[in-house]
């Protein structure tokens, strides 16, 4: 089941997604108003309202060495960090490109949207804690992310984590193929299956560390591919199971 948020002429809300109609719901797990309206009438957005927006790097081996990192030494535990809410943005919405980097680059990720609070919760009992899962670009300015002292240029301007277009309900987040396009052609191409750390194991070790509440995104690691974007680039990622989230890197700003 997809589950979308939306914009149209009577406001902001949540709904599943029937072919091209949307039937609204009361909330992000809401039940069902009556009332419908066709995809071609709402604007699609960012399909969650997170609290936090926490990350895990370095989760494929081919991306750690490609990172400089060595293939016999792979990190024992998550290497875990946060987004700003001010990074999210939607489907269709655009990249923006800092006038303070010369290297921004894209990292196509499998996303996580939490359904219910999770503490100190089992690894074996983790997925029945999410809503969903979702496409998303953690887009980096990577010359920012090397020199800086913390990550914070590097990882949470504004606009810097796309998700979307929407959140597949049913779904096994064990063997998903991820595919990251730019101006079409394919540029990361990985697996579910490679994660170091896989998504029960992710959610479990997060929630030793933090409190995840309803609507959290939990961005799962990139695979190796990650390169440097231009102005007016077309950026997509595409996941099996799931679909298609497209943007495009806008003029410098800033």
């Amino acid at each position: 089941m997809k589950r979308v948020r939306y914009q149209s002429f009577e406001g902001i809300h949540w709904g599943e997604l029937y072919g091209g109609a949307v039937q609204q719901l009361s909330g992000m797990m809401g039940t069902h108003t009556g009332h419908q309206l066709h995809l071609s009438e709402v604007t699609l957005l960012a399909p969650c309202e997170p609290r936090l927006i926490v990350c895990v790097g370095k989760n494929y081996a081919a991306h750690v060495v490609e990172m400089g990192g060595a293939a016999d030494a792979l990190p024992s535990e998550p290497g875990i960090f946060l987004k700003g809410l001010n990074t999210l943005s939607g489907p269709g919405d655009d990249i923006p490109y800092p006038s303070w980097t010369d290297d921004l680059q894209y990292e196509g990720e499998l996303a996580v949207v939490i359904a219910r609070r999770m503490r100190h919760v089992a690894a074996e009992d983790a997925l029945g804690h999410v809503l969903g899962y979702t496409c998303a670009i953690d887009v980096t300015a990577r010359d920012k992310q090397r020199s800086d002292l913390q990550w914070f240029r590097g990882k949470s301007a504004d606009g810097f984590c796309p998700v979307g277009p929407w959140i597949e309900t049913d779904l096994d987040p064990s063997d998903l193929r991820l595919r990251p396009l730019v101006n079409g052609e394919v540029r990361q191409d990985g697996h579910t299956t490679d994660l170091i750390f896989d998504v029960p194991t992710i959610l479990s070790y997060l929630s030793r560390v933090v409190t995840l509440a309803p609507g959290d995104v939990v961005l799962t690691g990139t695979p190796d591919g990650v390169g440097p974007l231009a102005l007016g680039d077309r950026v997509e990622v595409s996941i099996e199971g799931i679909g298609t989230l497209e943007n495009r890197v806008a003029d410098r700003v800033g």
